[in-house]
């Protein structure tokens, strides 16, 4: 590990030590949807929705019950209401027909599955299914450029180099520690790098 990469873990050890995922959720189905909620909205404003969802439906069996437009009317404060609902109804209907209902262990699966890209994919094997990932947002490329620990113009690039930079036992953690970090220590805006307990300490 670079001396960067050693600093960054302990500092996010001591401040971040037990990361609890942002978003809530009693099954790898429940965080699927989740995780697609989240695109371009706040875990916050997820955590309101779902529950609202998730009492009229909870499994791909109960969502296809429902109309996408049913979707839609309880979705809508997540944005990009119409995309997110049809994917939600589309891919639990993948999952009775592929999948005998479940959400599948795989990258290569979830890939394929409507409105989930690498990085929801990543949050579901990592947190669902404890399986190695490393999932970049816009909070963990922006940190990793500070802290020198990638120069990556994409969030795959800065993928890879975070992957090179942490032991893969760790990644998971870094995933949900960065990402808690970053909300309150090194905000996008506004930022004293001063003050923040680990821009002050790199050179």
């Amino acid at each position: 590990m670079t001396t960067n990469a050693k600093i960054v873990q302990e500092v996010l050890d001591r401040y971040i030590p037990n990361p609890a995922i942002p978003l809530q959720h009693k099954s790898p189905y429940t965080l699927l949807i989740a995780v697609l909620l989240s695109a371009q909205c706040t875990d916050e404003r997820v955590n309101t929705v779902t529950p609202l969802l998730f009492q009229k439906a909870d499994t791909p069996e109960e969502m296809v019950k429902l109309s996408p437009d049913i979707i839609l009317q309880i979705i809508r404060p997540c944005g990009l209401g119409p995309s997110k609902a049809n994917a939600i109804f589309s891919l639990s209907k993948i999952l009775l027909e592929k999948h005998r209902g479940k959400v599948p262990g795989t990258f290569e699966a979830l890939e394929e599955l409507p409105g989930v890209g690498h990085k929801t994919a990543s949050v579901v094997m990592a947190q669902a299914f404890g399986k190695p990932a490393f999932p970049v947002d816009t909070h963990i490329h922006r940190c990793a450029k500070r802290w020198g620990l990638s120069q990556g113009k994409t969030v795959q690039q800065t993928e890879r180099d975070l992957k090179r930079a942490f032991p893969e036992e760790t990644w998971s953690k870094l995933h949900l520690q960065i990402i808690l970090f970053a909300r309150v220590y090194c905000k996008a805006r506004q930022h004293d790098p001063a003050k923040c307990p680990i821009c002050s300490k790199l050179v």
